[in-house]
């Protein structure tokens, strides 16, 4: 038994086993409560192409005084391909990995006063798909998109939309890059935002995460 357990310790250090995270599905206007006593929140986003008429959406905000994210920095991402067209072939994107560092994972989005890790907006905002799953692996988060993925459409206006999905941080961001996985070729690799955080440096000084 010690032995298998060192192997797999070998394979997997401890900070890299698969750790599932509780995904709870929301809507808006009620979750904004979580972020802001009025309900009132104001957002910062950007966004990074793909296959042509489609884009990842990156939002950003902080929590405000009052609100149980007080203090807190919110991150919403939203693979958006409605308007991007599969000339030889439908294509679809069926995750997405951020290298988001430590979350906070004892808000209640759903207000069912359990503790969430991430929050999916299906009602009240934009999307018709959302995640079958989020797993952490060390550092990173990785995101699978339920259906199949978010596919590609034949025609202008007949793709898919992910909801926007949200996880809480201690770190203000910067900019990343992100990689989704897809069904017709390579990884693509994406611009997005995630927190800067800073990891321990060997030597017990500290050290950004690049």
């Amino acid at each position: 038994m010690k032995r298998t357990l060192a192997v797999l310790l070998l394979l997997f250090p401890l900070g890299l086993f698969a750790q599932p995270l509780d995904v709870v599905n929301v809507s808006a206007p009620a979750v904004n409560h979580v972020f802001s006593p009025s309900g009132t929140i104001t957002v910062t986003d950007t966004s990074s192409p793909i296959w042509g008429g489609g884009f990842l959406q990156s939002r950003y905000f902080k929590g405000q005084p009052g609100s149980p994210a007080a203090g807190k920095y919110v991150y919403e991402y939203r693979v958006d391909l409605r308007n991007s067209l599969g000339i030889t072939a439908i294509g679809a994107i069926t995750s997405l990995t951020v290298n988001f560092g430590p979350n906070v994972g004892t808000l209640d989005f759903s207000g069912d006063r359990n503790p969430d890790d991430v929050f999916v907006i299906t009602g009240g905002g934009l999307g018709n798909k959302g995640l079958s799953s989020a797993v952490r692996a060390g550092t990173s988060i990785t995101f699978t998109f339920s259906g199949g993925g978010i596919a590609q459409g034949g025609s202008p206006g007949r793709g898919d939309s992910s909801y926007f999905f949200g996880i809480v941080s201690t770190h203000p961001k910067h900019n990343v890059t992100v990689t989704a996985t897809n069904t017709v070729g390579p990884a693509l690799s994406l611009n997005a935002w995630a927190p800067l955080y800073r990891v321990r440096a060997p030597s017990g000084g500290l050290k950004k995460k690049p």
